[in-house]
């Protein structure tokens, strides 16, 4: 960035004012208050969806999302009060484009099954806005419309958003999440996107990986700091003065920054996927079992405690961990196949204190003591390192099929 820092400080002061209007100037969604979980399929090995309604409800997670409309987890999870949400397949979106269409999909995936099974959402791809194809490009933000339609007349729109989940690299700026801003080339596409959720009080889904500015940088990226370790110290940005102790945090406000500088800023944000691989290649710095662990512990010692982001407080930052189970068919680098806090069978992978007996405040209390122990003390100049936007902007690329 080449202009003055005065510069780049007014604009933050005059977005953080922006943002920090009531929500109601906005139409922000109500507040929520979860934890979900993504619910993969992309093996040959995994238990019925009975034994996964079960699973979840050890867990007490009451919220998850799956990438098809598998009418055998649809009909498994009616009256379970687990909400779901559902995905429209990339290959699928092109045809959603036409209205009769997008009412058929409605008609045969969603309709037969409310209001006994909680739909909440509709995914219309996936990372559709840094992927290769020019047409699901432009034909994502007419399928949702359709879609959103065919929801308006069946009197669910107000039930069931519609939204897509996309790649933290539709950002070209991330770091400090004040110089948050959409990639130029994206321009067409994202702000029809951005008017659609603000019509339809949608949210913005942003599958944010940490874990990928670690690998990609570790000599120069702190781990406690990806891992949720870093206490009071962190890093404050100095647009805003606003302090972020983790990089999930500050991935997301780089959203919020980067839809304000289009004049949306009051659209919420949600996290659609985030995770750790417990396991990877050589290559792969960082997949190890005890990383994972801490990363979705700290993480869901942060839901239970009901935090927003440093620069939007409340609501509740709405977060799907990724993900429930290892998937042996997900092509890739082995990481692919080790996100899950289950193996197939059912048998823990590593444990992240969800289950009923670990959701007691003294169980919380003990999450946040042992990711104290862990506190990262900063060396010098690793904050200058940070704010180069070339080494910002590779942390930040991750693109999931």
């Amino acid at each position: 960035m080449e202009a003055p820092f005065a510069l780049f400080r007014a604009i933050g002061i005059t977005l953080l004012l922006l943002l920090s209007l009531p929500s109601s100037e906005f139409g922000l969604l109500q507040q929520v208050s979860c934890l979900g979980i993504n619910y993969g399929q992309v093996a040959d090995n995994l238990p019925s969806p009975e034994h996964v309604l079960r699973l979840l409800g050890s867990l007490r997670v009451t919220k998850t999302r799956i990438y098809d409309t598998n009418p055998k987890i649809l009909a498994a999870f009616a009256n379970s009060g687990i909400e779901l949400i559902v995905t429209v397949p990339n290959e699928a979106v092109g045809g959603l484009t036409d209205q009769a269409q997008a009412t058929e999909w409605i008609a045969t995936n969603i309709g037969p099954f409310l209001p006994d099974t909680s739909i909440t959402g509709i995914a219309v791809g996936n990372e559709v806005f840094t992927s290769d194809d020019a047409v699901l490009k432009e034909n994502v933000v007419p399928a949702m419309s359709a879609l959103h339609q065919a929801l308006v007349s069946l009197g669910l729109d107000s039930a069931v958003h519609v939204s897509t989940s996309n790649s933290l690299a539709v950002l070209a700026d991330s770091y400090p999440p004040s110089f948050g801003s959409f990639r130029p080339e994206l321009e067409g596409f994202i702000g029809p996107f951005l008017r659609f959720l603000l019509n339809t009080s949608g949210p913005f889904w942003i599958n944010a990986y940490p874990y990928f500015a670690y690998k990609s940088d570790p000599e120069r990226v702190p781990l406690d700091y990806v891992l949720f370790n870093t206490g009071p110290a962190g890093m404050v940005d100095p647009n805003t003065g606003l302090r972020y102790d983790n990089m999930l945090y500050a991935q997301v406000d780089a959203v919020v920054f980067a839809m304000a500088r289009y004049g949306y800023g009051g659209i919420e944000v949600r996290v659609s996927e985030t995770g750790w691989p417990s396991k990877g290649d050589d290559d792969e710095v960082g997949a190890t079992v005890e990383n994972a662990m801490m990363y979705n512990r700290n993480l869901v010692a942060r839901q239970m405690e009901n935090e927003g982001t440093p620069l939007r407080p409340q609501p509740r930052l709405e977060v799907y961990m990724f993900a429930l189970f290892n998937e042996n068919l997900k092509p890739g680098p082995t990481s692919e196949r080790n996100y899950g806090l289950y193996q197939p069978d059912g048998t823990m992978a590593y444990n992240v204190g969800l289950s009923a007996s670990s959701t007691s405040t003294a169980s919380v209390s003990a999450l946040n003591s042992s990711a104290a122990q862990r506190r990262y003390e900063p060396e010098g100049s690793w904050h200058l390192l940070l704010l180069r936007s070339g080494v910002t902007a590779s942390w930040m690329w991750k693109a999931r099929p």
